[in-house]
């Protein structure tokens, strides 16, 4: 009997987290982009940023977990934007609420590692989270950009970019950063050509950082 409840706690647990396939983020809506990306999307992406690190002295399995974690609350709660005027307390109260049900299905032991996880980044306490931190915000610029190549639309979304700045400190990261910049940089100068004007590249100049994703 004790293992038939536990899979069916598995079960329902697996069809909670297939949720963030289905849930958007809220930065991309409320900036009117078409087909945004799913919260699954944005930590897919930040888990193999965390594969694929070079750096030797960081525990790279924490980060793929860390990454795989720390927005798996947004199943139940949605993805809460700056915008969205909920305070950082009561979204942690929130998310916290989320965590402690999602894990209550899973197994002692996986529950424990699963919510110390979401902890851990959420309170930035080891330096795997802090880097996973870096791999969340240089995920949104990058796929900022990308939507911005998509719509033909150079500096659009140019206050996400603005919301990271100085939040860039590990060298691995800062050097696709700077890669990414350049990128932007020729995309912004070959549009404003082809206007013919320097509107193409409208959202060069910092704008007010209501909807990014960034906390």
């Amino acid at each position: 009997m004790e293992n038939t409840a536990g899979r069916s706690n598995m079960l329902q647990f697996m069809k909670l987290i297939g949720q963030l396939k289905r849930v958007p983020r809220t930065g991309w809506v409320y900036r009117g982009v078409k087909k945004p990306e799913s919260v699954s999307d944005h930590m897919y992406r930040m888990a193999m940023m965390s594969l694929t690190i070079t750096d030797p002295t960081v525990d790279k399995d924490r980060c793929i977990k860390l990454a795989l974690v720390h927005d798996m609350a947004e199943c139940i709660v949605g993805d809460i934007a700056p915008t969205d005027n909920i305070s950082k307390a009561e979204k942690h109260r929130r998310e916290e609420e989320a965590m402690k049900h999602l894990t209550s299905l899973l197994p002692d032991g996986l529950k424990q590692e699963i919510y110390g996880l979401w902890e851990e980044y959420e309170s930035q306490s080891s330096p795997e989270a802090r880097l996973v931190k870096e791999f969340d915000l240089l995920e949104m610029i990058l796929q900022a950009h990308e939507y911005e190549e998509l719509e033909g639309a150079p500096g659009r979304l140019q206050e996400f970019f603005d919301s990271t700045n100085g939040r860039f400190h590990h060298p691995d990261v800062l050097q696709l950063v700077g890669s990414l910049n350049e990128e932007r940089a020729c995309h912004m100068t070959d549009g404003t050509k082809d206007s013919g004007n320097t509107q193409a590249a409208g959202g060069v100049t910092a704008q007010p950082h209501t909807t990014s994703h960034t906390s």
